[in-house]
């Protein structure tokens, strides 16, 4: 149980830290497309480091892991989120409408593909606490708070400069990443219940937000003719994380 309660309390911690990222734009701050970019990059950079060295290497490592065990989870994870992705309606700032037609508010689908996007990240963070490793579930939760801020700010500075208030727009941003403690909730319990799902659950978490950075944020941060700004910043983040997990994970 304390594991459950930790897991789901560092998932809400670096769920709201997009809120921290939104902060800015209440007060009037405006940011441009190459700054966004280049934070979108850097975001992409912590969950790559974050997937391969806190969620990877530690699968491969456990006594029910193992290489088959970590690709099948791996492949899944991908897989899950890519069958959401097509089947769920939702709308991306950049990319526009995906999956099937909707007459929801284009806030609600804005919302929704945000949080298809900030569930894998809460779903690793409880499956590291679940791992009962708290290094490790430190280093995590707070990997996904620090990119979750830079992410933050890129969803709210679009929304205004697509008509929303800017409370509104930090208010959207907020709620994003209060979908993280439902996925920590969802990956504690899980492998809490059985230690043979625990490579199953990192493996998974690894693949969902590896396919999100592949599929979402590269090209997104790639879009706006700032490609080498966002290549910078994915390269920064990397090393932050890789860095963050030798000294805590």
């Amino acid at each position: 149980m304390s594991s459950i309660i930790v897991g789901f309390t560092a998932s809400l911690l670096a769920g709201a830290a997009t809120g921290l990222g939104a902060i800015p734009v209440l007060f009037g701050r405006s940011f441009s497309r190459r700054t966004l970019d280049l934070m979108l990059g850097f975001a992409a950079g912590v969950m790559l480091a974050a997937s391969a060295f806190s969620l990877l290497v530690p699968a491969l490592e456990h006594i029910y892991g193992g290489v088959i065990v970590v690709s099948a989870g791996f492949i899944l994870g991908g897989a899950t989120v890519h069958l959401v992705d097509k089947y769920v309606p939702h709308e991306h700032l950049m990319k526009g409408p995906e999956g099937p037609a909707s007459s929801m508010p284009r806030t609600w689908l804005l919302v929704i593909a945000i949080t298809i996007h900030n569930f894998p990240e809460g779903l690793a963070v409880g499956v590291a606490f679940g791992a009962e490793s708290i290094g490790t579930g430190i280093t995590i939760a707070t990997a996904i708070g620090l990119q979750n801020i830079p992410e933050g700010l890129a969803v709210a500075a679009p929304l205004v400069r697509n008509g929303y208030s800017r409370l509104r727009a930090g208010g959207i941003a907020l709620l994003t990443g209060l979908v993280e403690p439902l996925g920590g909730a969802v990956g504690v319990i899980v492998v809490t219940l059985s230690q043979v799902l625990l490579p199953w659950g990192l493996a998974f978490a690894a693949g969902a937000m590896i396919f999100v950075v592949s599929d979402e944020m590269i090209p997104e941060s790639h879009s706006g003719g700032f490609e080498r700004y966002a290549t910078l910043g994915l390269m920064v983040g990397f090393v932050i994380m890789m860095v963050l997990d030798n000294f805590f994970g």
